[in-house]
């Protein structure tokens, strides 16, 4: 969860603009992970992310897991990329084998439908034989499965150099400038 927290920080701050649907999954892995409790309203958590994060650039908007009217559930208005961060498993097998039954699945579909960018970022270990086999066929549907492996190239120094470093390349892949990682080579 620090992860997707870290990264929807950043493109807020950023000036991106930035649609967000959770689970109720994550509603409980923000607590034991964060102790930070994501609101069931959408209205709610729009209005208590806007607050934590402060003064942004970007512009954010919550969808309810079943918001079918959402603009993400259409191919007539899918949006430039989208990051499901965390993924669990049972996530990830769904937009695998095509199970668009909420709007994270719904939306997961769209992108590869309309061959835009969908980064996966897997949030359990290890995988099993089911586990890969579901990122291969998203690999192959036009996906990038990104496990938060970081690098210690950089050598972090706190638990938030490590977020960043994945953070950082998630950014990279989606073509938003980020300066929580110098580019391989550049000191």
């Amino acid at each position: 969860m620090p992860y997707g927290i870290r990264l929807l920080e950043h493109l807020l701050q950023s000036g991106q603009r930035v649609h967000l649907v959770y689970s109720q999954a994550a509603q409980i892995v923000a607590k034991q992970e964060l102790d930070f409790t994501l609101p069931n309203r959408p209205q709610d958590a729009e209005q208590m992310l806007k607050e934590r994060f402060g003064k942004i650039s970007g512009e954010l908007k919550v969808f309810g897991l079943q918001d079918w009217y959402a603009p993400m559930a259409s191919g007539s208005n899918p949006g430039d990329a989208m990051v499901v961060c965390p993924c669990t498993m049972g996530t990830l097998g769904k937009i695998a084998n095509g199970i668009s039954d909420d709007l994270i699945a719904r939306a997961a579909d769209v992108m590869l439908k309309e061959k835009r960018i969908l980064i996966i970022v897997p949030r359990e270990m290890p995988f099993s034989a089911i586990h890969l086999e579901n990122m291969l066929r998203l690999s192959h549907a036009g996906a990038v499965i990104m496990p938060p492996n970081p690098g210690f190239y950089h050598h972090p120094q706190s638990v938030q150099d490590i977020v960043d470093f994945v953070v950082a390349r998630i950014l990279d892949h989606l073509g938003v400038e980020q300066t929580l990682m110098k580019p391989w080579g550049e000191e």
